[in-house]
């Protein structure tokens, strides 16, 4: 007996309704990324980016101050006594600029630090040093290596593990769904591995991102990417088909825009400022800059996030096996129940049988 028209269009309908629901996703995925994106990068402005002006003489101060009061907001202007202060600043990321005025002024710069922001301050003393009839002579006190010429290479080193991490996720849920939890969370273990390894070969003998330090940026790398795989496994248990999505926002829209890696929060909204704090992401690009450039200064707190990270993976696995165990105790019990339910109708067949007879 064929199927009748009628039998078609509602499996079509049916289908459609299917598709139409998944679609959802990625929608959600393209109004997520836009917001996300263009809201940290579109319109860098600076607010409160501090810089130096080297002296202690009454035009110093002046000058200061009229930056202060022209930048309305946008520079934080301090005086500093002489010039090793000023470079002390840099190299520990206290300031992004310092100025020598002078008959041949010069702006110091850690480079390192972020190109944008070094960018910004030259724009600025560029003027001042014009204004004064005089050109202006550029010191980048902690230059980056010479394979990441705009220190951006460290960035795109996160969205490369990034990407081997969350995508990772995909697989470990739904391939791996059939395995145990902690089958799947020792290969989310075993997979940030990997994935550290291939990100340290891109930043060492690949692309030569970084010359030295190469061993503590793994280690940061492995952090990071476990972070991730982990608490994305444990997600999975709750949050099933919408798990793509959650660990995009956590790890792509939320993490690469406040990462620090293109603009430092200096010079994007407070939200993404915000985050920047304490977000993995910017505890991996701002590690790795501490680490390679900086002499390890503030290195410890980098880490703590990314370990914090980890321990919200654990937690989130923590999670999941006790939701698991909860819903096959469940089954179980519902197993059982029909078990006996089948049982007592057997019998009670049986007994009306043997009363007929």
């Amino acid at each position: 007996m064929s199927a009748g028209p009628g039998s078609a269009s509602g499996s079509t309908a049916g289908a459609l309704r299917h598709v139409l629901s998944h679609l959802v996703t990625p929608l959600l995925m393209c109004i997520g990324m836009g917001l996300a994106y263009l809201g940290a990068f579109h319109s860098p402005e600076p607010h409160d980016l501090r810089v130096d002006v080297v002296g202690s003489g009454a035009s110093a101060q002046v000058l200061a101050q009229t930056l202060q009061d022209k930048g309305d907001g946008a520079l934080s202007v301090r005086t500093v006594a002489d010039r090793d202060i000023a470079v002390n600043h840099l190299k520990t990321q206290q300031s992004y600029g310092a100025y020598v005025p002078g008959g041949s002024p010069e702006l110091m710069v850690a480079g390192a630090s972020s190109d944008t922001s070094a960018t910004v301050v030259q724009k600025v003393f560029t003027e001042v040093a014009a204004g004064q009839g005089a050109p202006l002579e550029v010191t980048d006190v902690a230059p980056t290596a010479d394979g990441d010429p705009t220190g951006q290479g460290i960035f795109f080193l996160l969205v490369a593990v990034s990407i081997g991490s969350y995508a990772s996720v995909a697989v470990l849920g739904g391939a791996g769904a059939v395995l145990a939890l902690r089958i799947r969370a020792a290969l989310a273990i075993g997979t940030s591995f990997v994935v550290s390894l291939i990100g340290a070969a891109f930043a060492g003998p690949v692309f030569g991102l970084v010359d030295h330090g190469l061993g503590g940026l793994w280690a940061m790398a492995w952090l990071y990417s476990a972070g991730i795989l982990l608490i994305g496994v444990g997600l999975h248990t709750f949050l099933k088909r919408w798990t793509t999505l959650g660990v995009m926002l956590l790890f792509v829209m939320l993490n690469f825009t406040s990462s620090g890696g293109i603009f430092r929060p200096e010079l994007q909204p407070g939200f993404f400022g915000s985050l920047h704090s304490f977000w993995n992401g910017a505890g991996f690009v701002e590690g790795v800059r501490s680490h390679v450039y900086f002499g390890g200064h503030a290195l410890g707190g980098h880490l703590l996030v990314l370990a914090l990270w980890l321990v919200a993976g654990l937690v989130a696995v923590g999670c999941a096996g006790l939701a698991e165990a909860k819903r096959r105790h469940g089954e179980a019990e519902k197993a059982r129940a029909a078990a006996v339910a089948r049982t007592a109708a057997g019998a009670e067949e049986e007994m009306e049988e043997a009363v007929g007879v």
